[in-house]
């Protein structure tokens, strides 16, 4: 609550806070946001009107009236700023485009061999430029660009210290941003999707990115876990089936062997979609196919339900698929079970696609809240 002779930055402390906190509800009303953040109606009257002058938040209609005179909903302004995000992968590029609110509102997934040279660097930037374009969106307007990347990466130093799927190592990040004149950061691609999911929530969880490859991150005590070396939750290199499959990291029986996107793509000529409409025909090699993965799948949620006591959260390519499919999961998870409570801890991601892109431009949005004066 602002008291007589309050410092400017108290004043400040409290419109980012109100801010904040319509960006992470979508929308609310004066009343409730005094209520929930104990400040005196007031000061949120004066403040919300600071913010509404700015163009930082806007009107965005009414509550269904209890009696009284219906109270105002608030909202970000989307056109405030855009941040953007980019997913790199070995074969292709996503971006997404994000509003102030941190809603999404366009995005695009094209074809693009990765290769790391002069010239592929020259066509990110180009194609970041035709996507703002067809998008409407001017240069004054973008806070940011976010970029995703398989990988260990040094976010501080701004270093792929190694990238299997890329093959990488010691790779200098910024010549990928030297032709994009914003500013840039970048994150591991299944932290940045992990931080997508969870961002704005307190409880812990872990993810499991089940995509071409399978990485995970852990989400805990608000953000993510690092590691000592950037190297947490390679859950994809942790060993399944001792002497098993071969894995492209250069060992035998890694997770990444049993549960990646291309163990089931593989039985429908490379297309997931197609394999999963296979299943929903009930085609016999396909169920088969799908029962051992599952078997497998559950022995990995299983171990780190048992290392970390928290939920687990399917992400990537297969987890988009999950939501009709997670009953079956369960069965098999069920003979692994030895707490009664650990029940229905296993859950899909509210993003089905494109949540690496999304986690990695989102920053941006969040630390426009920071800056407000």
């Amino acid at each position: 609550m602002e008291q007589k002779g309050s410092n400017t930055e108290t004043k400040r402390s409290n419109k980012r806070k109100i801010a904040k906190y319509i960006y992470h509800h979508g929308e609310a009303s004066k009343q409730e946001i005094a209520s929930a953040l104990g400040l005196s109606m007031p000061t949120v009257l004066q403040r919300m009107k600071e913010l509404l002058e700015e163009g930082v938040v806007a009107e965005a209609g009414e509550y269904e009236s209890t009696g009284g005179r219906k109270a105002k909903a608030l909202s970000i302004a989307a056109d405030r700023g855009y941040a953007v995000g980019m997913d790199i992968t070995k074969n292709h590029i996503s971006m997404v485009l994000l509003d102030a609110g941190g809603r999404l509102r366009k995005q695009k997934r094209m074809r693009c061999v990765f290769t790391g040279s002069d010239g592929y660097c020259r066509d990110l930037g180009r194609l970041l430029e035709l996507f703002l374009k067809q998008c409407g969106i001017g240069a004054d307007k973008v806070l940011g660009v976010g970029i995703s990347i398989p990988g260990i990466v040094d976010e501080e130093r701004n270093r792929m210290t190694r990238s299997h799927v890329l093959r990488l190592d010691s790779y200098d990040l910024t010549r990928l941003s030297a032709h994009i004149p914003w500013p840039v950061r970048f994150r591991n691609d299944a932290s940045s999707a992990a931080y997508a999911e969870f961002r704005g929530t307190e409880r812990d969880a872990v993810y499991l990115s089940l995509s071409d490859t399978v990485g995970g991150a852990i989400y805990m005590g608000g953000g993510i876990y690092r590691g000592s070396h950037y190297r947490s939750a390679e859950f994809g290199h942790m060993v399944l089936v001792p002497g098993g499959r071969p894995c492209y990291c250069g060992k035998n029986g890694c997770l990444d062997s049993y549960c990646s996107a291309k163990v089931l793509e593989k039985w429908a000529g490379e297309d997931l979609d197609a394999f999963f409409q296979g299943l929903r025909d009930e085609n016999p090699v396909f169920q088969t196919a799908w029962r051992e993965y599952l078997g497998y799948l559950a022995i990995a949620i299983s171990n780190l339900r048992m290392a970390f006591d928290c939920d687990v959260v399917l992400g990537g390519y297969v987890g988009g698929y999950m939501d009709g499919w997670l009953g079956a999961l369960e069965d098999e998870l069920s003979q692994y079970r030895i707490f009664e409570s650990d029940r229905q801890y296993v859950r899909t991601g509210r993003y089905k696609h494109e949540a690496a892109a999304i986690g990695a431009g989102i920053q941006f949005v969040e630390e426009f809240f920071d800056r407000l004066l």
